[in-house]
C-alpha cells in the first residue's frame, strides 16, 4: 500500500487523491460569532432550501452587477436579500453586518464598507450561501459539573425571577470555574470538523457549477469557487495569514496566475477535503485522549488554560492565534498591546476581579464571569458576552452580542447596534465612559469610528437560541429576548484606568473619544462640580492637624471599602 502522504502520479487515475500536506482546521469565527437566532434562517434541510435560493441570489446579483460578466461582481445587497428570504430589511442588514464581521477575505468590499454603505455594497452570493448554510449548526454544550456543591460559593442558587426559560439560564449552563468541565477548544474544533464532514458534500454542490454530462462528475468547482471555502476552513494555524486555500490544494497549487485555472470535478475536491478532515479529526482525538489519560496537571498546547488566583495570574496562549484568560479571582489583571501577541482574546470564568485588556483585537469573548469589571481596548470585528452575571463591561468595538446574561451593565462605544439574544434579565447599557493613552491609535488600527456610537439602539432577537443543543418547551421559539434598558444619567460615572506604564506606552488620547449624549454630559459635569466643591470644603475646613489626619484616615477607610 502506498504512503497516503505521497501524491499519486498515476496517469491512469483521472482524479488523483492527494494526501494532506498540513492539518486542516475549521475557521472558528463563523461558528463563534456568525450564528443568528432568526427562525427564518434555520433550515431543516439546508441543501433543499438553499438550491432555489442560490439560483435566486445568483440571478439577482447578476442583474444588479451592471454589464460585467465577471462572477466576482455578483453581489447581493440588503434589498435583494430581504426579498429572497422574505425577511425585514432590518434583519437583512443584520445578516450583512454579521457576515462582514466573520468573512475570511479582508480585501472584500463588504469588510471595508462604511457602516452606512453595508446594505448597498452587499455580499458575494457564495459567501452568503455558506453563511446561511451554517445557521443549522448546533453548538457544543458545556458539560455538567460533577460536584455542584463545589461551585456553590461562585454561582448563587437559581434566583426568584427564573421562569420557564430557566433551562437556558447562565446559572445552570455555567456553574463551574474549572476548565475541565467546559468544552475545550479541541472538543469544539472536533465538533466543528464533524459538522463539516457531514455537510461538505452539500456545501460543495452549492458552490459548484454544472457541465454537460451525467452523474457526480457533472459538477465542477472553479478555483474562485474553491477559494470561498476559506470562509469555513483553513490550512495552518495563523487564520487569514495561513496558507491560501488554492495553494494548499494540489489541483490548483501550480496554476498560472495569468491563466484561468481549469475547473476540477467536485467529487475530486470532496474526496481530498474529506481525507484532510479525517486526518485532522484523528490528530485532535489523539490529543484529547492523551490529555484525558495523562496527569491531572497536563496541558494541551492548543487549549491550555492557566489557573489564575490572586497570587498567580497568568494567561495561556493558544497555537491558533487566541489568548485565554481564565479563572482570575479577587484580583486585578492587566494585559497591554506590547505583551499580547494575539488577535483574539477569551476571558472565561473570572470572578470578583477587574480585568484590563488594553490592546487592538479582532475578536473577543467574555464567558461565564461574575461580579467583575472587564475593560476591552478596541475590538475591530466582534465581541460576544455570554452567561455572565453582575458584570460591568466597557467596550470599544465594531459590534457586540450579549447572550444569556443577568444584571450586567455595558458601557459601549459601538459602530453597530448591540445584539441581545437569549435569556437575559435586568441588562443596562450606557455610553462609553473611559480612555487610555493609546485608545484612539488602537481604534484606528482596527477600524472603529468614534463619531458613530449606537450604544442606545439594542436589537433584541430570539429568547431561545436555535443553535444550542437543548430541547425547548413548545411555543417559546418565537419569544423575543428581554432587551436592555438605558442607564439613568444620574448614575453615570467615568471609569478611570490607572496609567501603570506611563513611560512605556505614551499615546495621544487624553479623553473619552466617543462624544457623550447631552444628558450624560450634564451629569458628568455636575459630578465634577460637586467633587470640586467637596475638595474645596475639605481644604478650607478649620481643623487642627490631628483632626485632619483623622479625616484623611476615615476617607481612606471608606475608599478601601468602596473598592472592595
Amino acid at each position: 500500500m502506498s504512503d497516503p502522504m505521497e501524491p499519486s502520479t498515476s496517469k491512469s487515475d483521472p482524479n488523483p487523491i492527494i494526501g494532506p500536506i498540513t492539518l486542516l482546521h475549521p475557521r472558528r469565527e463563523p461558528f463563534e460569532h456568525g450564528l443568528l437566532p432568526i427562525q427564518k434562517l434555520i433550515f431543516t434541510d439546508p441543501l433543499q432550501a438553499l438550491i432555489p435560493l442560490k439560483q435566486k441570489l445568483a440571478s439577482s446579483s447578476s442583474s444588479s452587477s451592471s454589464s460585467s460578466s465577471s462572477s466576482s461582481t455578483h453581489r447581493v445587497n440588503s434589498d435583494a436579500l430581504a426579498d429572497a428570504l422574505q425577511i425585514s430589511s432590518e434583519h437583512a442588514r443584520l445578516i450583512l453586518d454579521t457576515l462582514a464581521s466573520v468573512l475570511h477575505s479582508e480585501p472584500d468590499p463588504l469588510v471595508n464598507a462604511h457602516p452606512d454603505d453595508v446594505g448597498s455594497v452587499g455580499s458575494d452570493w457564495r459567501d452568503l450561501i455558506l453563511f446561511l448554510y451554517i445557521q443549522s449548526y448546533k453548538r457544543l454544550l458545556p458539560r455538567s459539573h460533577k460536584d455542584s456543591a463545589a461551585v456553590a460559593d461562585v454561582w448563587p442558587s437559581t434566583s426568584a425571577f427564573d421562569g420557564y426559560l430557566s433551562a437556558l439560564s447562565p446559572l445552570q449552563l455555567v456553574r463551574s470555574n474549572t476548565r475541565r468541565f467546559m468544552p475545550s477548544q479541541a472538543d469544539e474544533e472536533a465538533h466543528q470538523l464533524s459538522y463539516l464532514q457531514k455537510h461538505l458534500a452539500n456545501i460543495l454542490s452549492l458552490l459548484s457549477e454544472p457541465v454537460e454530462g451525467e452523474g457526480e462528475e457533472s459538477l465542477v468547482l472553479t478555483m474562485e469557487g474553491f477559494e470561498h471555502l476559506g470562509f469555513l476552513i483553513q490550512f495552518g494555524d495563523k487564520g487569514s495569514e495561513g496558507i491560501p486555500l488554492s495553494q494548499a490544494a494540489p489541483f490548483f497549487a501550480n496554476s498560472d496566475p495569468d491563466m484561468p485555472a481549469v475547473p476540477v470535478p467536485a467529487s475530486q475536491v470532496l474526496d481530498w477535503l474529506l481525507e484532510n478532515i479525517a486526518s485532522s479529526l484523528e490528530h485532535i482525538t489523539d490529543k484529547i485522549s492523551a490529555k484525558e489519560n495523562g496527569p491531572q496537571g497536563g496541558s494541551d498546547q492548543d487549549v491550555a488554560m492557566a489557573d489564575a488566583s490572586s497570587s498567580s495570574v497568568r494567561a495561556s496562549p493558544s497555537a491558533r492565534n487566541c489568548c485565554f484568560i481564565e479563572g482570575v479571582s479577587k484580583s486585578s489583571y492587566v494585559k497591554q498591546a506590547s505583551d499580547l501577541k494575539h488577535s483574539s482574546v477569551k476571558v472565561i470564568n473570572c470572578h470578583d476581579s477587574v480585568i484590563y485588556i488594553l490592546a487592538p483585537l479582532r475578536y473577543a469573548t467574555i464567558y461565564g464571569c461574575s461580579d467583575a469589571t472587564i475593560v476591552l481596548g478596541a475590538v475591530g470585528k466582534a465581541v460576544r458576552v455570554e452567561h455572565c452575571e453582575r458584570v460591568h463591561v466597557i467596550i470599544a468595538a465594531k459590534r457586540v452580542c450579549i447572550a444569556n446574561c443577568r444584571e450586567c451593565l455595558f458601557f459601549l462605544g459601538v459602530n453597530q447596534r448591540p445584539l441581545v439574544v437569549g435569556d437575559n434579565h435586568k441588562l443596562q447599557v450606557a455610553p462609553y465612559n473611559t480612555f487610555y493613552s493609546q485608545l484612539e491609535e488602537h481604534m484606528t488600527e482596527v477600524g472603529i469610528q468614534a463619531t458613530m456610537n449606537r450604544w442606545d439602539e439594542p436589537l433584541a432577537l430570539g429568547a431561545v437560541d436555535p443553535h444550542d443543543s437543548l430541547s425547548h418547551p413548545a411555543g417559546v421559539s418565537d419569544a423575543q429576548a428581554e432587551s436592555a434598558a438605558q442607564l439613568d444619567p444620574d448614575q453615570f460615572t467615568n471609569f478611570l484606568i490607572p496609567n501603570w506604564f506611563e513611560g512605556e506606552s505614551a499615546g495621544s488620547t487624553k479623553d473619552n473619544p466617543f462624544p457623550l449624549p447631552d444628558a450624560y454630559l450634564k451629569s458628568q459635569l455636575r459630578n465634577q462640580k460637586n467633587l470640586s466643591e467637596i475638595k474645596q470644603i475639605l481644604r478650607e475646613a478649620p481643623l487642627e492637624e490631628n483632626r485632619k489626619r483623622e479625616l484623611s484616615c476615615a476617607l481612606h477607610v471608606y475608599f478601601k471599602d468602596w473598592l472592595y
